[in-house]
């Protein structure tokens, strides 16, 4: 049975590493759902957290393959009931009437998110969150027509 599944990998801070990784993953035919990487605190390495959908067998394939590259340092499997794992999503709404923008100012309040930019016709709200809280988030602001939006993808660490 496919489900989400994080990997967090430690690599090194090097240029061409993402590019490996992520070619593995495209060699095998497998979609990444998302990627992000950053420092960790040690500045020659970097933390790479990637979400898939894939079942158990895939999944240990995966990794067995992602260790066995050169620049790959550490790889974990996160189980998402031991872990802390969030996302960060950009949202620009259209809010031209005062009606819309309470609406939208509420919402946000309610998810626990901010407004980040106020213009004459739109609103920008940053959410942070796990991806189920920002797609629920999405689904309630949604009729008031989405301008523009991103999303940083999953990154993760495990409790304790």
């Amino acid at each position: 049975m496919n489900k989400m599944r994080i990997i967090s990998t430690i690599v090194e801070n090097k240029p061409g590493v993402l590019y490996k990784v992520s070619n593995m993953f495209r060699a095998r035919g497998f979609n990444i759902d998302s990627i992000t990487v950053g420092t960790t605190e040690k500045t020659d390495l970097s933390r790479m957290t990637i979400v898939i959908n894939a079942d158990e067998p895939t999944l240990k394939q995966l990794v067995k393959q992602l260790a066995k590259l050169i620049d790959v340092v550490h790889v974990d499997v996160i189980d998402p009931q031991n872990a802390i794992y969030r996302e960060l999503a950009l949202i620009k709404l259209n809010a031209i009437e005062t009606k819309s923008r309470l609406e939208i100012i509420s919402y946000a309040n309610v998810f626990d998110s901010k407004v980040v930019d106020v213009s004459t016709e739109h609103i920008t709200v940053e959410i942070t969150g796990t991806p189920e809280k920002i797609d629920a988030f999405i689904k309630i602001i949604s009729p008031f027509g989405i301008k523009e939006l991103a999303r940083t993808g999953v990154t993760a660490l495990t409790r304790g």
